[in-house]
């Protein structure tokens, strides 16, 4: 684009927008620039804010006119670049932090209709105000929104019991690459009636068109919640413990979360006001949570019983159960600290694998003495939701080593060895953070012809021109 023609095009953004809603200044669009992790800085054209489904319509129709390439952009805080501008000055950052109203909260029919710009924890807050739950819980919910969490079929730690944000998502509203508004937000559960619209957009991370809104499906709030922590001394053991679990626990069983100890640790290293229950002297630490319909007591002993029951057969080696809120939290804390911990740490080797659960545990031992033996003093950091089984699979440096050396040298060799014994366990390379710009690789190796030729068909059909977040996810 020319610099008349970029003015011409920021002038017909702010008569839409007006003016103070259309950045261009270096200082103001540096925060809208950089991914959460650091990793991609790009350098966007303009930073638009509309302030609603309309005006986001008005600027796709004005980008469509002049070919320009839209970045869509929720809270920022994903973890593959999906949402960060390329570096050439020629992308329109569409935030949609300003469309932030939740539109309708129905108890009868279990649905809240938020706007995209929705942070997640409001929407929980929202439907608890009414004596319901929305149960998509992940460690960034007061900052990440709702069309940021669909756009990546984000999961945390829920899934286990009520899925991931797809299956939490009833109807959408979306802004179709050509500017056009599909107003395709439901109550209903069953509406057999062609094409499941909905699907294309969820997971697709902005490149098949804009989220603006999403109807979202509620749940009833349990009476009483019980958490505890658990030492394993094997992998399989915790998998083991989750089959006693599940049958025991049955639908009451809401996170299942796999901790190896090193990755608490780092935990105590860097934030050592989070106290551990339990001292770590085996190498794994599961943490699970019960939802009860019934009460407190009930549900103590329900979790009790289970947790006792492993403990007389030798499957745990150690207990705790939280008999408080507070405690409870600070359980979670450590779990959500393993992130934190490894960015202090230093720059690091970041996999995000889905594995079959009953070959999760196979997939743990052979796949860390491969990464050992390729790597000499690297330190695994294995955490995650064991219970759905999602790994975060990482890598840190030696702990004399250079991290950033590390990371420049031994990445690309780090990635085959962890995705190849992923995929031959039948498992995916991205199971819950999505394919952004820094796996668009990886999908070109791990999918099929079938299956990327499809993809591409889908994407030139829906975005015939490529303007709906260019290099993402699929190339064209």
């Amino acid at each position: 684009m020319s610099p008349p023609e970029r003015i011409r095009f920021l002038d017909a953004m702010r008569a839409l927008l007006g003016a103070s809603q259309v950045l261009d200044h270096a200082a103001d669009l540096a925060p809208y620039a950089t991914d959460w992790r650091g990793r991609y800085h790009g350098k966007p054209l303009a930073v638009a804010l509309p302030a609603d489904t309309a005006q986001v319509a008005e600027v796709v129709q004005l980008c469509a006119t002049h070919g320009v390439p839209i970045v869509p952009q929720g809270g920022n805080t994903g973890l593959v670049g999906g949402a960060t501008p390329d570096a050439s000055g020629a992308q329109l950052l569409l935030s949609l932090k300003r469309l932030n109203r939740i539109r309708d909260l129905s108890a009868a029919d279990g649905v809240l209709v938020a706007e995209a710009g929705c942070v997640l924890q409001n929407v929980q807050d929202a439907a608890q105000q009414v004596g319901l739950l929305f149960p998509l819980s992940l460690a960034a919910e007061g900052s990440a929104t709702i069309g940021g969490v669909l756009s990546t079929n984000a999961g945390g730690t829920a899934v286990l019991r009520y899925g991931n944000a797809r299956a939490l998502c009833l109807g959408l509203e979306v802004v179709t690459p050509q500017g056009e508004i599909w107003s395709g937000l439901s109550a209903l559960r069953k509406d057999n009636t062609g094409y499941d619209l909905r699907d294309l957009f969820i997971g697709a991370e902005g490149t098949l068109g804009i989220i603006t809104a999403a109807s979202l499906q509620l749940f009833t709030q349990p009476l009483a919640q019980r958490t505890a922590l658990a030492l394993v001394a094997h992998a399989q053991d915790a998998v083991d413990l989750l089959q006693q679990a599940r049958a025991a626990l049955g639908a009451g069983l809401t996170a299942f979360e796999l901790m190896s100890t090193h990755s608490l640790q780092l935990v105590q290293r860097h934030f050592p006001r989070l106290r551990l229950p339990l001292d770590l002297s085996t190498p794994w630490c599961v943490l699970l949570e019960l939802s009860d319909s019934e009460s407190e007591t009930h549900a103590q002993a329900r979790l009790e019983a289970v947790l006792g029951a492993a403990l007389e057969q030798g499957r745990v080696a150690d207990v705790a159960v939280a008999q408080s809120l507070a405690q409870a939290q600070g359980m979670w804390a450590l779990r959500e600290h393993i992130p934190l911990a490894q960015a202090q740490e230093g720059l690091n080797i970041k996999h995000d694998i889905a594995v079959p659960i009953s070959r999760m545990a196979a997939f743990v031992e052979s796949t860390a003495e491969l990464v050992t033996q390729a790597l000499p003093g690297a330190r695994l950091v294995v955490f995650g939701h064991l219970g759905d089984g999602n790994l975060h699979y990482n890598v840190q440096a030696p702990i004399e080593g250079d991290a950033a050396v590390f990371l420049a040298r031994h990445q690309e060799a780090c990635n085959r060895i962890v995705h190849d014994a992923a995929a031959a366990c039948g498992g995916s390379f991205s199971a819950e953070h999505g394919v952004g710009q820094l796996k668009t690789e990886e999908l070109l190796r791990y999918k099929s012809p079938v299956v990327l030729s499809m993809m591409r068909a889908i994407k030139t059909a829906l975005d015939p021109h490529g303007l709906m977040n260019p290099g993402k996810v699929i190339r064209r």
